[in-house]
């Protein structure tokens, strides 16, 4: 082979070497970006994207070492019959509703075998399976922790009650309650 050739036969290597690991980036951004949605975006504005991947890829890793349940027909319905104890509770009680609901989503986390020590650890695990409803978690919480001292006001309970909602729901499996109580309707058919 003369020098030329071998020049020829070195670049086109490097070339499609390159293009494959373009391509592997590309492939494993999309990845992360479908699976991790929000959460991908919310971490790429505030650490870049790069480091938004490299924490995102060492979520999964943690993630996969947890031994995840699910849970059997009978506990799914305890745990949504209490959810609507609470939904019930809040139109009289808004301000203890709010504290029942963040301790019954906290008890459903340890159940499904999320760790629940540490708020910030806790959201990185469920960022990795729930990270469509992280956003309306983190919402619930910090307005749980203003209304403990004594910085929110009933409809900021009641969003937190809906928010804590969307990630129960999401950790049960099934919806829990219709968004909205109907009234019931006193019209008398003829």
């Amino acid at each position: 082979m003369s020098a030329v050739e071998i020049t020829v036969l070195v670049v086109a290597v490097v070339l499609v070497v390159a293009l494959v690991a373009a391509g592997y980036y590309l492939w494993r951004h999309q990845t992360l970006r479908r699976r991790f949605g929000p959460e991908y975006r919310r971490l790429a504005k505030q650490e870049g994207p790069i480091a938004a991947e490299r924490e995102l890829r060492g979520r999964e890793r943690r993630h996969a070492s947890l031994e995840l349940r699910q849970l059997d027909d009978q506990t799914r319905e305890q745990y949504a019959t209490a959810w609507l104890d609470i939904q019930a509770r809040f139109v009289d009680d808004p301000e203890n509703s709010i504290g029942a609901a963040d301790e019954l989503v906290t008890r459903l986390i340890a159940e499904r075998g999320y760790p629940t020590g540490d708020y910030d650890e806790q959201v990185a695990h469920l960022s990795v399976e729930h990270a469509r409803t992280l956003d309306r978690y983190r919402a619930a919480h910090d307005i749980h922790e203003r209304h403990l001292r004594g910085e929110s006001n009933t409809e900021e309970l009641r969003q937190a009650l809906v928010h804590y909602r969307a990630l129960f729901a999401d950790l049960l499996g099934e919806t829990p309650a219709p968004e909205t109580v109907r009234e019931p309707d006193t019209t008398t058919r003829r």
